[in-house]
């Protein structure tokens, strides 16, 4: 694995759910832009031609909460940069910068990726 991402790679983030922390979720359900937020650098797994649920249970085996999924387009057409970015934890670990040398999303970017983010896994 590379820092070269398909167009069509999905990226997948762990959410808390509305019922820990309502700040991710909006009223009607659906994904607030707070998500996508992070000083730190935006963590993701990448998926790498994996299947969702192959994803979504090796997360499951770290995280709890929600599995939410952006593709890399999605992140190009707002000109995020996605990096590869392997940890102890995942060689999948990657995250999301609003640019090459900006860490922070920025409102509009993050307002984007929450419309666009597909719920992969709603904890129960």
């Amino acid at each position: 694995m590379d820092n070269t991402f398909n167009e069509d790679e999905k990226l997948y983030r762990a959410v808390y759910p509305p019922s820990k922390s309502n700040m991710y979720w909006k009223t009607d359900g659906s994904l607030s832009s707070a998500a996508f937020a992070d000083k730190k650098g935006l963590s993701v797994e990448r998926g790498n031609n994996r299947q969702s649920s192959e994803v979504v249970e090796a997360m499951k085996e770290t995280f709890t909460g929600c599995i939410v999924s952006v593709k890399v387009k999605d992140c190009n057409e707002t000109n995020a940069v996605v990096k590869y970015c392997p940890s102890k934890r995942s060689k999948y670990h990657s995250e999301i910068h609003s640019s090459s040398d900006v860490i922070l999303l920025n409102k509009s970017q993050r307002l984007y990726l929450a419309r666009k983010a597909v719920k992969e896994y709603m904890e129960p």
